[in-house]
């Protein structure tokens, strides 16, 4: 398999198929981790929050918000990149393992199909304010939060680039 092939392998666009291949993993005792979010302009933050993310499992799976859901999260002008290059760089990232778009407003129903063994969430947010923890706790699971990496965001780079 070559670079772009095993890049490709990676993207799913379809939850069902992901869902089959996370249980094939369980079945072998990998633990799945998850984590979601838009992934704008990806930064030195972005990496470093998914490299410690996949540090607390076997297997990363991102959901990503689609350029829609990005639009009513963000506001119009967002997001600066398409949905298809944002998951293509994240795929290409050696520790992830796979990547799914989203539309909704929140992966909910994405948890709730994938169950992940551990779910994983930036340091802006508290358990209780994170979406999904509720079940993946009932499911036997676990909740992390990784500090931000300070001084690295995407907002932070369209405001110097907006400056000039």
């Amino acid at each position: 398999m070559n670079w772009l092939e095993l890049i490709n392998s990676k993207l799913y666009s379809d939850s069902t198929f992901l869902a089959e291949e996370i249980n094939t993993w369980k079945g072998f005792n990998e633990r799945v981790v998850f984590t979601n979010g838009c992934f704008d302009i990806l930064h030195l933050g972005h990496i470093d929050y998914l490299a410690k993310a996949a540090d607390l499992g076997d297997k990363l799976v991102i959901a990503l918000n689609s350029d829609s859901s990005v639009r009513v999260l963000k506001g119009e002008g967002r997001p600066v990149i398409d949905e298809r290059t944002r998951a293509t760089k994240l795929a290409s990232l050696v520790f992830v393992d796979a990547v799914v778009l989203f539309n909704q407003d929140t992966p909910l129903e994405l948890i709730q199909e994938l169950k992940p063994d551990v779910l994983v969430k930036g340091g802006d947010y508290t358990i209780e304010t994170i979406v999904g923890a509720k079940e993946v706790l009932e499911l036997g699971g676990k909740v992390e939060i990784i500090p931000f990496l300070e001084g690295h965001s995407t907002s932070a780079i369209i405001k110097r680039i907006a400056k000039g």
